[in-house]
């Protein structure tokens, strides 16, 4: 279906860049829905993006080193490598090769490129059609109302960045965010740096998709991070999935689901939308995956509704008190809960006033479905938990995961082999970056212990997160943006909001490898850094060096890139940020940034005295594989604050998911063709979506009742705080989802998800809990928009 333009015109009386991706719908194909992930398209799909991006034989070249252990660490998600042997043919996913193409083009946004395209002209262009233009070569300036960036050199753009900041009237008017590709030890040096200059706001991606894990976590256990290996999951015998979609999220997933499978695991997948990566799984490095089907993964699907998931776990934990009274002491683990555990007497009194009826009504599953599962979990100990943002960007996302773990305290599976509780982190260093202390509230014991190595008094006053970091800059309390990479407009919610705060600002500066939005939707003067990326050569004094990062089950590992750089002017991240630290500084400062410019390996010394686990880093960082971090949960040993070294069991409410009769719930998504904000193709395989991104997946009951059919045109809108949101011109996909359940595509419908829509106690967006109104399409809705 073609759409005429129709292009949202918002601004251009005045030549202001549109904060919104252009409302115009393509020529949308529905296909067959898959049940079955990766296979022979998988590997098409991954190398068709080496030939787009002009890089078949560059690109070819740096996979044979992705996750090897002497090559560099991929630059999409954060699932382990294997500790053992690893894939001579490649330890890579499709997701994986689409990310390298990226890294790896030879296309190259060059000065002349800025010269012929105004900001206002690109930011026209979808975020896909933004991001395929290339590398990035050189640094970049837009002045004051000036319409074009124009070439600057790297020591005026220090210079330009200091005069900022040293012009504030307080530290705490900068805010320094960061993404998930940061290595260890750039952001070590920028939350030093930051914490040098004055502050704590040092918003990142982690306040966008996990910190509720750290904050369920951290309280409880002791650690906001998982508590198993990837060889748990080989030998368990349960593995949970939840609101989490590994095919699209963390394809090489499939292969440890596979594995587990193999030995004997049973198999659980709780989601809205049945997921091809749920159910089976065809890996192209093996026979079956090639002739023939594969293997089934989920032994038992149950299609919770959106923020059902409370409802259903309170359910099989109602129907595993059944079993063991049923079984006196076969279900339950009464050693641990005693040893282990405080408030077990409270957590089974509150179980009176639930009725199984209704929470299997509330969360949108059968009881007979809900009975398979409670069976599955009853007898067996070794069970694994895994989650994703399904979970995390709820807006009860930290009660629902402490849910979880109540789960597995009754069980006793956790803190032993083959059992435990696993986030699976999206961004490949986003936990790396917490590590390496990147958290607007840092403990007074990482702050003490940074003040005795460094010598100086760092703040102590909590700093803004994401969401608050935005407020203030719509508030104008924070003039200056620094972003460590990322892509802040399209990663955050409420975007016309967003992008006004951004506006407000008296510089943005971004640290990227590529064009994207951010750079488009700016404060009233700009800059763009260029870096290497992770698979670039980065040399230092005529040696090539590496970098580390940390995994999503805490293996810290060496990353050392083997290609060419696209531009002589490109310089790394640590170096970026001791060049700004020394123009900002100067004098002022009691910190040697020209020897942390000059030496990794110094970086690394300084990480080994100031944060605990990194004994000999240099030594352990060069040994092939690296190392694990500690992690006492992990070992069964659980010491928090509140509870010394026993877990609680948490005392939970079911939330009220109440919608009006014209009120949809809404939950954002990634296509297949995605990763966060970046933008690979126009394509969602697996859910049978070609060459469209403006859709709705809606269920055909709805459609019908609401008068429509599948391939209507409608316009979606959000009243949270009174305020109308509109996201215009999407079409209807007939899909298998919870009556009054829908899905769409973020960051086009992130102008839906009100800022303050966020997860209690962790402050993240909560773009999986949307209540929605649906309109068929108004041409006029532009003029509507134009007004808000």
């Amino acid at each position: 279906m073609k759409e005429d333009q129709n292009k949202n015109n918002i601004g251009q009386e005045n030549n202001i860049p549109d904060a919104e991706n252009p409302y115009q719908l393509l020529d949308l194909k529905v296909t067959k829905v898959k049940n079955w992930a990766a296979g022979v398209p998988g590997v098409v799909a991954a190398f068709s993006d080496l030939i787009e991006e002009k890089t078949i034989v560059r690109g070819t070249k740096a996979l044979f080193k992705m996750n090897q252990k002497d090559g560099f660490d991929c630059p999409s998600c954060a699932w382990p490598d294997p500790d053992d042997e690893r894939s001579v043919l490649g330890e890579y996913c499709e997701n994986g090769v689409k990310a390298l193409a990226e890294e790896a083009t030879t296309k190259k946004v060059t000065t002349d490129f800025f010269k012929e395209n105004s900001v206002y002209e690109l930011s026209k262009l979808d975020d896909y059609q933004i991001g395929k233009f290339g590398r990035l070569t050189s640094p970049m300036y837009l002045p004051k109302n000036g319409t074009h960036y124009e070439p600057i050199s790297w020591d005026n753009a220090f210079l330009k960045i200091a005069q900022h900041l040293n012009a504030l009237d307080s530290p705490d008017e900068a805010a320094f965010y960061t993404s998930g590709r940061t290595s260890n030890e750039a952001s070590f040096l920028y939350q030093l740096f930051a914490k040098e200059y004055g502050t704590n706001n040092m918003p990142d991606c982690s306040n966008m998709c996990h910190e509720t894990s750290g904050s369920a976590l951290r309280t409880t256990i002791g650690i906001g991070k998982g508590t198993v290996t990837l060889d748990d999951f080989y030998d368990t015998d349960v593995i949970v999935i939840i609101g989490q979609n590994p095919g699209t999220n963390a394809p090489r997933m499939l292969s440890a689901l596979s594995k587990g499978k193999k030995n004997g695991a049973k198999i659980i997948a709780i989601n809205p939308l049945p997921e091809a990566g749920l159910m089976g799984f065809r890996n192209p490095q093996e026979i079956s995956g090639v002739l023939r089907s594969g293997i089934k993964l989920a032994d038992l699907y149950l299609p919770v509704k959106i923020n059902g998931d409370m409802a259903l776990l309170k359910a099989i934990e109602i129907l595993l008190i059944e079993f063991e009274k049923k079984n006196p002491g076969k279900v339950f683990d009464y050693d641990f809960i005693k040893e282990k555990t405080t408030g077990y007497d409270a957590f089974l009194q509150q179980f009176d006033q639930y009725n199984l009826d209704d929470l299997a009504q509330l969360s949108g599953v059968s009881k007979e479905a809900l009975y398979e599962a409670a069976e599955i979990i009853a007898f067996k100990k070794r069970i694994i938990v895994c989650w994703g943002m399904g979970l995390t960007q709820q807006p009860n996302g930290v009660e629902m995961i402490r849910e979880i773990l109540n789960i597995l305290l009754l069980k006793g599976s956790i803190g032993k082999p083959g059992a435990g509780v696993c986030p699976v982190r999206g961004h490949s260093n986003v936990q790396g970056n917490r590590t390496m202390l990147i958290d607007e509230k840092p403990t007074d014991e990482q702050l003490d212990r940074l003040q005795a190595y460094f010598g100086f008094n760092p703040p102590r006053k909590r700093g803004y997160d994401v969401v608050r970091a935005i407020k203030a800059m719509h508030d104008e309390k924070v003039k200056l943006l620094f972003s460590m990479g990322g892509n802040f407009l399209s990663a955050t919610p409420d975007t016309n909001y967003t992008a006004n705060a951004l506006r407000k600002l008296n510089l943005t500066v971004s640290v990227s490898t590529k064009l994207n939005r951010t750079h488009l939707i700016h404060g009233q003067e700009s800059l763009i850094l260029p870096t290497l990326s992770r698979s670039d050569i980065d040399v230092i004094n005529g040696e090539t060096q590496f970098i580390t990062t940390e995994n999503s089950m805490g293996v810290v590992q060496s990353s050392k890139g083997i290609l060419t750089p696209v531009s002589d002017d490109l310089i790394n991240e640590m170096q970026i940020v001791c060049k700004m630290a020394v123009a900002t500084l100067g004098s002022k400062s009691v910190i040697d940034w020209e020897r942390y410019h000059n030496s990794y390996d110094d970086v690394r010394d300084a990480i080994e005295n100031c944060i605990p686990g990194f004994e000999n880093y240099n030594i352990r960082a060069r040994e092939k594989g690296g190392f694990y971090l500690p992690n006492a949960a992990r070992e069964g040993k659980f010491i928090t604050k509140a509870f010394g070294d026993r877990v609680p069991f948490t005392l939970t409410v079911i939330p009220d998911n109440k919608l009006d009769s014209d009120e949809y719930m809404m939950a954002t998504t990634r296509t297949h063709d995605q990763f966060n904000t970046t933008i690979y193709g126009l394509d969602d395989r697996y859910r049978g979506v070609k060459n469209e991104r403006r859709v709705i997946f809606m269920n055909p009951k709805d459609i019908e009742l609401a008068g429509f059919k599948a391939g209507d045109k409608v316009d979606l809108f959000n009243y949270d705080d009174t305020i109308e949101r509109i996201a215009p011109l999407f079409v209807i996909v007939s899909y298998e989802i919870p009556e009054k359940n829908t899905v769409t595509y973020f960051p086009e419908t992130n102008v839906l998800v009100s800022v303050n829509n966020v997860v209690k106690d962790s402050n993240m967006p909560a773009s999986k809990y949307v209540k929605i109104k649906i309109k068929k399409h108004d041409p006029k809705i532009y003029e509507r928009i134009n007004k808000l």
